[in-house]
């Protein structure tokens, strides 16, 4: 699992506020912020887990998984306070009772393209549904089960718990009320008190807020005698033409990996890092400042009982991508730096999710329209070690792979064109001998298709004298 670094805060609070029976169900600030801003500009976040059986599933046992999942962290959706400056809150929501089941079965080459498929199905963390099942028979007798859910119910880290509570029946009364269950009279006078109380640390966040952007300020300042970032190449065309990043599936074998990470002189999460930096590299992701590829390595500061849809920090780790094929040394020192800065200095940004509530929707439109491409063109590199056996149980029985990522459903490709291009990368185990590595990327100008990254993804690995298959 990703490195835990800090006790988590969870949403619920120790005691009912206003002598109500049931705990605070209010969503915590980062949650709160995330969906808000998201919401604002049009942005949807959906994670996507697939299954893979060499074998017809147990469908009652798929149905009895599905029905478990509403009884967790999935069995729960958004309700917007009546007030526009209050904090949203979690209310029950048990999920879809029905599975989908394709009618015709597919041949495997077309697996890539079924899943593309699902995840730009309707999600809605607000009116639901807040995720979804699918399966599709293969023709050569295996099987494929897709879930997508919503990012701003459940992180990753969080699903893998929820799935492998799901599969031993563990179901948790989580205190939600029903949805609109509050009078719109009870709940503005509940959402007003409750945002007055939360006076002292708006005001709090308001001075965080105002110092960070004075340095950020004089950071801009002393950037500008930088080089300037390449610009974004532009592109004519509709608004609202949309695109599916492309994205392919990495396996190489846990042995294999770990004697290269060995003979590097690093670990097998440093070749890791150090393996997306340098496809990093490839797909044009070099800060133009000093060549470095800029890693944020979400950390996860989940605990038990936490209830918060994601509960995360970011680490920024530096990588020189010219030396990581023949010395990991550099590389993991940086990643240790990087996490003892994260938990030695307070990220003053985060009291901006204070005044979250506070933004309203155009606030957040002309933030996003106003958005440069960042000079650091960063990669979002999530390495979430190993889930264990239970993960892979969704049926009851053992799945021969697992798959995940993360989908920005209906991404604007002139936005992505406008930032400089977008690259996320997530790694994990699944309690066997394998390491599985998906890529999802798009590159201004380049050919942004899943050959085309399979082919870079093969250099990469070759670079590192490793072997592995690309889907």
């Amino acid at each position: 699992m990703p490195v835990r670094i800090r006790r988590a805060r969870a949403s619920f609070e120790s005691h009912a506020s206003n002598g109500d029976a049931r705990p605070d169900n209010r969503l915590a600030f980062v949650d709160h912020g995330m969906f808000a801003q998201h919401h604002a500009i049009g942005r949807n976040l959906v994670v996507q887990v697939v299954w893979i059986y060499e074998h017809a599933i147990d469908l009652d046992g798929l149905k009895r998984f599905n029905h478990n999942l509403g009884y967790r962290l999935l069995g729960r959706r958004i309700e917007r306070s009546p007030l526009p400056f209050a904090r949203n809150r979690w209310v029950l929501d048990r999920g879809p009772a029905d599975i989908d089941i394709a009618e015709c079965a597919r041949p495997r080459a077309e697996l890539s393209d079924w899943a593309d498929e699902r995840s730009e199905l309707p999600i809605d963390p607000e009116w639901g549904p807040g995720w979804h099942f699918g399966v599709l028979p293969l023709t050569d007798g295996s099987t494929a089960v897709s879930l997508e859910h919503s990012h701003y119910v459940l992180d990753g880290l969080g699903l893998a718990v929820t799935l492998a509570d799901a599969h031993l029946g563990n179901t948790r009364d989580l205190g939600y009320p029903p949805p609109r269950s509050r009078t719109r009279r009870r709940a503005v006078v509940q959402d007003a008190r409750q945002t007055a109380r939360d006076a002292p640390d708006v005001a709090r966040a308001l001075v965080a807020v105002a110092k960070l952007a004075r340095t950020q300020a004089r950071s801009r300042q002393d950037s500008a005698q930088s080089p300037t970032p390449r610009p974004v190449a532009p592109r004519g065309g509709d608004g609202d033409d949309t695109v599916v990043m492309p994205t392919i599936a990495i396996h190489v074998d846990l042995d294999h990996w770990d004697g290269r990470a060995k003979a590097l002189g690093g670990t097998t999460n440093t070749l890791v890092a150090a393996f997306v930096a340098k496809l990093g590299e490839r797909m044009g992701r070099r800060r133009a400042r000093d060549g470095a590829v800029v890693l944020q390595l979400p950390i996860s500061d989940r605990a038990e009982g936490d209830t918060r849809a994601n509960a995360m920090s970011f680490a920024n780790v530096n990588v020189d991508p010219t030396r990581v094929t023949t010395d990991l040394r550099d590389t993991r020192a940086a990643i240790k730096q990087a996490l003892r800065t994260l938990r030695e200095t307070p990220d003053d940004s985060l009291q901006f999710l204070w005044l979250a509530s506070f933004m309203p929707k155009r606030a957040w439109r002309r933030m996003n329209d106003a958005m440069p491409a960042d000079p650091d063109v960063p990669v979002f590199c999530s390495n979430m070690g190993d889930f264990g056996p239970l993960v892979c149980l969704v049926d009851g029985s053992r799945g021969e792979m697992v798959l995940t990522r993360v989908v920005a459903q209906r991404e604007s490709r002139q936005w992505l064109e406008r930032i400089g291009g977008q690259m996320t990368v997530q790694s994990w185990r699944c309690g066997g001998n394998i390491i599985h590595t998906t890529v999802s990327a798009y590159q201004p100008g380049a050919e942004n298709t899943k050959p085309a990254l399979r082919e870079l993804a093969a250099h990469t690995l070759a670079e590192f004298d490793l072997t592995g298959e690309i889907d």
